[in-house]
């Protein structure tokens, strides 16, 4: 047909299609292996499916083969941006079902490590957000630089600087350095910089705002139904929190905010993670100037962990939201079952209704925002 002839023929005579799009399962905007199937007209998504299981490796099965200690190393690979906080939840299970209660020097390391790593995995979110966004690869510079940062820390502290296995039921494997306090004083003095330096490079730059600002939104009742947990409902206006409303090791002696959003949109999203970060350094320095003198581990542990028949359910706060670890015990060396309540899976629910009716490029936008870890999903 000529040129002509379609310039004279009525617009709605032209029959449309919808049209699949592959984003993943290898790609830069899944954070991990991840496979999503857009259905799109033109450039509006009218559906979207989730592909995962890509990166399932049997964490949960595996630790049931091995007794309680040894199975440390696999939540520290689970949740591998917050390994302290996934460690903290499981050695907690422990304890509820063994009866060990913790020593407050090995309370109060526990909870500092575990707020200094939600502020690393929160330094990885934002630098990572701003580059899906294509507003400045400066971002992930400037959070990669107080990262690093973090990162020397507990290295200094459990002789890893990714994979820690540093907590245990009980306490903690060994004491903190001596310059402990001087150094995560400097630590946290720089990363409270960094987040500034963030904040004024992202929150009112124009691309970021409008990439942003009402895309993805998520009432507080669809987040409520998909069960969405952390930073993602509360930037829906739920002021919720496991460390306020459910507590659990000596969060209840701190005094810090829980950040809220009312949007529930990308930009809240980001806002919510930027004001925890500044709250969880207030329960760093709060939790160092309280920090006691004494043992890190109960007097008398024994050499193997029996704990009697049973089951227990624990979960935290983690930075993407309630994290759980369900362990059921028979008397033995090792978990009878143990299952892992994944804050990201829930949270991956969401993305459906939160994308439709929005365009491709949103759909990267609204899948960053969500800050996902996908071993945490597959497990």
């Amino acid at each position: 047909m000529a040129i002509e002839q379609f310039e004279d023929r009525p617009a709605q005579d032209y029959d449309t299609i919808d049209f699949n799009i592959n984003i993943g399962p290898q790609h830069p905007a899944t954070h991990g292996v991840f496979r999503m199937v857009l259905m799109v007209d033109g450039e509006e998504v009218k559906d979207l499916i989730s592909h995962i299981g890509y990166m399932h490796r049997g964490g949960e099965k595996l630790s049931e083969n091995m007794d309680y200690r040894q199975a440390i190393g696999y939540q520290d690979r689970t949740e591998y941006l917050a390994q302290f906080n996934a460690e903290l939840c499981y050695v907690q299970a422990i304890e509820k079902l063994a009866g060990l209660v913790p020593p407050e020097r090995a309370e109060y390391i526990r909870v500092i490590l575990a707020e200094l790593n939600r502020m690393s995995s929160h330094f990885m979110f934002l630098g990572a957000f701003g580059t899906d966004l294509g507003v400045l690869g400066t971002s992930f510079v400037y959070a990669f630089r107080e990262r690093e940062n973090l990162l020397d820390l507990f290295e200094e502290v459990s002789g890893d600087r990714l994979m820690y296995a540093y907590f245990r039921p009980g306490g903690v494997a060994w004491d903190v350095p001596a310059n402990f306090k001087e150094r995560v004083k400097w630590v946290v003095k720089q990363a409270l910089i960094g987040a500034d330096d963030l904040d004024r490079l992202l929150t009112d730059n124009e691309i970021f705002i409008a990439r942003t600002l009402g895309i993805g939104r998520l009432s507080a009742q669809d987040a409520i139904d998909y069960g969405v947990t952390g930073p993602a409902l509360r930037a829906s206006g739920v002021k919720f929190d496991l460390r306020k409303d459910d507590p659990y090791s000596i969060y209840d002696r701190f005094d810090f905010d829980i950040p809220t959003g009312k949007n529930g949109d990308s930009y809240d999203r980001y806002l919510v993670r930027l004001q925890e970060m500044r709250e969880s350094a207030k329960i760093v320095l709060q939790a160092l100037d309280q920090l006691p003198d004494g043992p890190i581990l109960p007097e008398r542990m024994p050499r193997l962990l029996r704990p009697a028949a049973g089951e227990v359910y624990m979960r935290c706060e983690n930075p993407r939201g309630e994290y759980g670890i369900y362990l059921v015990s028979k008397g033995g060396t090792q978990p009878y079952r143990l299952r892992i309540r994944s804050s990201c899976f829930c949270n991956l629910s969401a993305l459906r209704h939160m994308t439709i009716g929005h365009y491709v490029a949103d759909a990267v936008t609204i899948l960053g925002s969500l800050d996902i870890v996908l071993c945490e999903v597959d497990r």
